[in-house]
């Protein structure tokens, strides 16, 4: 159990004074040692880390455990501070964090990573820590785990508004097991806070329902009773700890110069003589120098929850992806609830009726969870919640998913989340909304993201499958798909083409319509699929043989399908998508280092569409049965 004690001992003082020490004299070591790094803001958290991970839940023996408390630093420029203090708790060899901080091939990186032993979540860019901290605070709840959450941030940083996102999702689920800590030096890298942006940080926290202590952050006594106190609190609190910029080492206190530089050797050496320090840095230096040099590869995994793949529906009337969407995420909770406990979560940014989570509201109530409109909270908070065991959907339209959370969907990646989102209201069919909600890049964006896989369904039955597939599936997921209903696409004979006996396969390229006569071959990507159906009939009865190929995974090559088409005269690309990053980029990659020697011929979105029905647009683009139809003719 955590902060037991009612109050601190004169030994545990004793202890936490020699921790925060060392610790100081480590972090000036560190960054003197990789003359780089950020020494400052270190220095003045150094108090806090050091009594919330001694009397925290969480140790260099269950810092694995799914039951422990989580510490996730936001500010992650305070790297050598973490690095230091967890380096004296014995969760990894010290001296090796010394010796190879930002250092090419180490895992002691220059912000805190999610490789390091007790680092819960990679921050660089700010503002990310709470939204991750809601998500890691969601699964505990979902789990029921007496995990709590501790936030450590920079004052700076809550100038950024993803902070105030998550303190309204915070208060709204009544998060009782978080507590947000302000390391409150009141200094950032361009000098005093109040003149770069002011802020009223306690009246913001309490209107936003938190609990506010105000401490002194360089206090142990202070810091252990605030923690104690949030720890068993009813709400969601903030702690704004007082503290002094290079606290320690006098001629580095409350100077912002410091923030992101490191001392030279003669400073090193008067800061390690003020701290009762040894100067050893030479020991470091030598082995600095000779770490091998090897790329690292990370050893993160998050615990898997198991999913059992749910039963395929198979649809026969007009409908849309998005309801095969909706539908699918019930039958896949439906399939995986036991003892009404369900390790799966669906987050909405009040698009519910839209996205077609509703559904899923209604009969998981506990597990549905409305965000508002908070993208870049959504993100970030999902993409933590899908580490801790969680099944995690989150829905939102393409522009807003996609577009504008890209740096949270980034971080992500970089962090290992195994998030799967659903993006409704892509491409053109969006229609009327125009151009600002047309999102005509999402293969583009998330091709950049090398974890992420991206799946575009063709119709309603392998939307079914393919968010089956993904949620029983370990990793990131991007499935992107338009709003208008559509027919299911039917073989020729007239029966449905992704039926009963249709399961989903990352990467598969699926022929829907083939002729051996034929010089020209469709690939066409998610819905596409029905208007190149619709040019391979018009085409039919002119006497010209088409082949048509379903691309569900726009960013991966079938190689053995593409390797059979090799002897057609052209290739056609045809997306929902600006043709000159989609599906095209891929194969003409792909043909361009393979030496294929066939004609590459792009059909998609070439500028920012305009308002109108998603019929007209197609047309306009000339991407429908007619348009393409012609474009064939032509060649």
């Amino acid at each position: 159990m955590a902060f037991e004690k009612e109050k601190l001992t004169e030994q545990d003082l004793k202890e936490l004074r020699k921790l925060t020490n060392m610790s100081r004299a480590d972090i000036l070591k560190m960054t003197t040692n990789a003359n780089s790094g950020h020494p400052g803001g270190s220095m003045s958290s150094i108090d806090i880390y050091t009594v919330l991970w001694k009397f925290a839940n969480i140790n260099p023996k269950n810092f694995k455990a799914l039951d422990r408390d989580r510490i996730i630093i936001s500010h992650g420029h305070t790297s050598p501070g973490v690095y230091s203090i967890l380096g004296n708790l014995g969760f990894f060899k010290k001296d090796e964090a010394i010796a190879t901080f930002r250092k090419a091939g180490s895992i002691f990186e220059g912000h805190v990573e999610r490789d390091v032993p007790g680092v819960e979540w990679g921050t660089g860019n700010l503002g990310q820590g709470l939204s991750a901290g809601c998500g890691m605070a969601l699964a505990a709840r979902i789990n029921g785990y007496k995990s709590h959450i501790f936030v450590i941030m920079g004052d700076g940083e809550n100038q950024k508004g993803q902070i105030s996102e998550a303190r309204r999702f915070a208060s709204k689920y009544n998060l009782s097991n978080i507590t947000a800590i302000i390391d409150y030096n009141k200094l950032q890298i361009s000098g005093d806070i109040h003149k770069v942006m002011p802020q009223d940080l306690i009246a913001e926290y309490k209107s936003g329902g938190f609990d506010v202590f105000e401490i002194n952050g360089h206090d142990f006594i202070e810091i252990y009773n605030a923690l104690r106190k949030s720890y068993y609190s009813d709400h969601p609190t903030l702690i704004l700890a007082h503290t002094i910029m290079g606290k320690g080492v006098s001629f580095m206190e409350n100077i912002h110069g410091y923030h992101g530089k490191p001392l030279s050797k003669e400073q090193l050496k008067e800061a390690l003589s003020e701290l009762g320090s040894e100067y050893d840095l030479e020991k470091y230096e030598n082995l600095r120098n000779t770490f091998e040099l090897k790329k690292h590869k990370s050893t993160v995994t998050n615990p898997n929850p198991a999913i059992k793949l749910a039963s395929a529906r198979v649809y026969t009337e007009k409908t849309d992806n998005r309801s095969a969407f909706g539908n699918a995420v019930v039958d896949i909770a439906k399939e995986n609830i036991d003892s009404g406990k369900l390790n799966m979560a669906v987050i909405d940014c009040d698009l519910a009726a839209s996205v077609k989570t509703g559904g899923f509201a209604k009969e998981f109530p506990n597990n549905f969870f409305q965000s508002g409109i908070q993208e870049h909270h959504v993100a970030t908070m999902s993409g933590a919640l899908s580490t801790q065991g969680i099944v995690t959907f989150w829905a939102d339209f393409g522009v807003f998913g996609i577009d504008e959370t890209y740096n949270q969907a980034r971080l992500n990646d970089i962090n290992h989340t195994e998030i799967k989102i659903v993006c409704t209201h892509c491409g053109l069919d969006v229609g009327e909304d125009g151009k600002t909600h047309q999102c005509i890049d999402y293969v583009g964006l998330f091709r950049n993201l090398p974890h992420f896989k991206v799946i575009v369904p063709a119709d309603p039955n392998q939307t079914d499958r393919a968010i089956k597939f993904a949620a029983k599936e370990r990793g990131n997921f991007l499935i992107a798909m338009g709003r208008s209903k559509m027919e299911v696409l039917k073989k020729e004979n007239g029966q449905v083409f992704f039926d009963e006996d249709y399961s989903f396969e990352y990467g598969k390229i699926i022929p829907l319509r083939t002729s051996a006569h034929s010089k020209h071959t469709i690939f066409a990507v998610g819905q596409m699929a029905k208007f190149a159906i619709e040019a391979y009939e018009f085409l039919k009865k002119e006497g010209i043989d088409v082949n048509v190929y379903s691309v569900s995974s726009p960013t991966e090559i079938d190689e053995e399908i593409l390797s059979s088409l090799a002897s057609n005269k052209n290739w056609i690309t045809l997306e929902d998508h600006l043709s000159s990053s989609g599906f095209a980029s891929t194969l003409s990659i792909y043909m361009a280092e393979n030496g294929i020697d066939v004609r590459l011929k792009k059909l998609g979105v070439n500028d920012y569409s305009m308002s109108g029905n998603s019929k007209d647009l197609f047309k306009l683009e000339g991407l429908d049965g007619y348009g393409i139809a012609e474009f064939i003719r032509e060649l």
